[in-house]
């Protein structure tokens, strides 16, 4: 009789469940019914009473986009050109010419073509500066314009119009579109006689297959370690991640899973095959804050399951699963439908990413987490690296050099005065030459030294009060002539790292990215750092017992 009882009362208890479940779900169904019902009916008024006629189409478009701007930035609405980036992803391809374009001096600029693509082949050049794409002029073009009308169907053709350095007049090409593979590994290489490196870009189809080919070849040498360069990496596809952290960690281990409000939503992926990186191979992934989603999943992974360090800056923070629904051939809808979890337990995802007042329950920030090995990792703020480099911002003319592009325009404007990089090594004028070309376009650099800005500001104000008194106006020529001083000892005292920067520079331009690389690793922190904690093997050892 009393299992009898007991039987009735987990019948009911199953019972009562389903239909808490079911009343829940017509709940929400009926909510959505009213909401769509007043949606509807606003946009039926505004159509047909509006005074003035309203485009359809952009006003459709408006009002989707205001409709998902207060939920977290990565749910959009995505039309043409905007789904065929999604689809560069899936696919691992796009129509275009297969060049990298930047803007330089303010100007759109190729920065390299494609190897064995219409634009290598047709002899368009690193430095050619684009100045109309099928007759329209790109002053005011946006980097994004540029490349929705370089890319296009596959067979179609495309006019770029071309400014080269010592050619008397503009070039046309006339290019005709292919598919082009998205190269995801930039590069890889080794750093010195055993400890490889591979540049990861992005995490596209055609990701893991090229991360694969890398580690294949740097197995062919006397391998010891391998530094995982996934700095400004935005991510990508998650299965591609999966894939790439297969390569590295042991078969049947947690690697990430997703929780989310549909079933479907709810995932978890584990190592599916043996690593084809010994488990007696070092581990070094360099990340930033341009690092996001898939790169983070990669580098917090690896450190949960201390396989591997973590060095560089703190990550971006993006831990949120987003699914597509297609509406029709041209139109998508991105939500996020889920959150990342990796094998601590940790979300990358930095909180904040939602109002909280459309928020019906209040979402707690993430704390600490144990790693595999019992050390301490943060949650809800990306990934913390082990090895945290700082940025060093003492150096003001060569970043604002940098962010204008000099290295890259010197190089363009006089490599032709050297047949080989040895040629730009042996100059022994390089460096004034270079200082030459940084101070002619020192109005364009606006540069600011240590307290000019708020001498700026004092500058102005003593002005205001009096610019006849010859005591304030004496002062301000003598704090003026202070500031250009320094700004020449300023150069004194960066001209190792500007000189370095422009052989970079020039070494890619003779070599490629092996030749960048051999100059690099010098002067990259963060490369520097993560090879000197993997040559010696107790630093190596210490994280892993913090």
């Amino acid at each position: 009789m009393k299992l009898f009882n007991i039987k009735i009362k987990t019948i009911f208890i199953i019972f009562f469940s389903f239909v808490a479940i079911a009343a829940t779900k017509q709940d929400i169904y009926r909510k959505i019914k009213d909401s769509q019902r007043t949606i509807n009916s606003v946009y039926k008024y505004l159509i047909t009473h509006y005074v003035d006629d309203i485009d359809l189409e952009k006003f459709t478009k408006m009002s989707i986009d205001n409709m998902l701007s207060d939920l977290d930035p990565y749910t959009v609405y995505l039309v043409d050109d905007q789904k065929s980036n999604l689809d560069m992803l899936t696919k691992g391809k796009y129509g275009g010419v297969g060049i990298q374009i930047g803007k330089r001096d303010d100007v759109i600029t190729v920065i390299a073509p494609t190897e064995d693509s219409p634009a290598k082949r047709a002899g368009i050049m690193a430095g050619d500066i684009l100045i109309k794409i099928d007759g329209n002029d790109t002053k005011s073009m946006s980097m994004d314009d540029a490349a929705k009308l370089i890319r296009g169907k596959e067979g179609t053709d495309v006019i770029l119009t071309i400014e080269r350095f010592n050619e008397g007049v503009p070039l046309d090409f006339i290019l005709t579109r292919e598919d082009i593979p998205v190269k995801d590994v930039s590069y890889y290489g080794m750093l010195d006689e055993t400890i490889g490196y591979i540049r990861l870009n992005r995490f596209s189809k055609n990701s893991a297959i090229e991360v694969e080919k890398a580690i294949t070849s740097l197995s062919n040498n006397n391998l010891s370690s391998i530094v995982l360069d996934l700095r400004d990496n935005p991510g990508g596809l998650l299965n591609s991640a999966v894939s790439i952290l297969d390569m590295f960690i042991e078969k049947d281990e947690l690697l990430v899973w997703t929780a989310g409000k549909a079933r479907e939503s709810n995932k978890k992926y584990f190592s599916k095959s043996d690593p084809i990186v010994s488990d007696d191979i070092q581990i070094a992934v360099l990340i930033n804050g341009g690092s996001a989603s898939a790169s983070e999943i990669v580098a917090g992974v690896i450190q949960d399951l201390d396989r591997g360090i973590v060095v560089g800056r703190q990550s971006f923070g993006k831990g949120l699963v987003q699914t597509v629904y297609n509406l029709d051939r041209n139109k998508a809808l991105k939500i996020t439908t889920a959150k990342y979890y990796i094998p601590s337990g940790r979300l990358i995802q930095r909180d904040g990413y939602l109002p909280e007042e459309i928020l019906a329950d209040t979402v707690t920030a993430d704390s600490l987490f144990e790693t595999v090995g019992g050390r301490l990792v943060k949650g809800g703020k990306g990934i913390t690296p082990d090895y945290v480099i700082e940025n060093d911002e003492r150096k003001p003319i060569l970043f604002a050099s940098l962010r204008k592009g000099l290295f890259f325009s010197y190089v363009q404007k006089n490599k032709h005065l050297y047949d080989s990089f040895e040629g730009v090594k042996n100059d022994p004028v390089l460096i004034s030459k270079i200082e030459n070309y940084i101070m002619s376009h020192e109005e364009d650099l606006d540069i600011k030294l240590d307290g000019e800005n708020n001498y700026l500001d004092a500058r102005g104000k003593l002005m205001l009060l009096d610019s006849n008194d010859i005591s304030i106006t004496g002062a301000i020529d003598l704090l003026d002539s202070y500031f250009e001083e320094k700004a020449i000892t300023q150069f004194d005292r960066e001209k190792n790292d500007i000189n370095e920067w422009m052989l970079m520079e020039f070494a890619k331009h003779f070599d490629g990215e092996q030749g960048r690389m051999s100059v690099s690793k010098t002067i990259d922190n963060d490369i520097s750092k993560a090879m000197s904690i993997l040559e010696d093997p107790f630093t190596y050892r210490d994280v892993f017992i913090q």
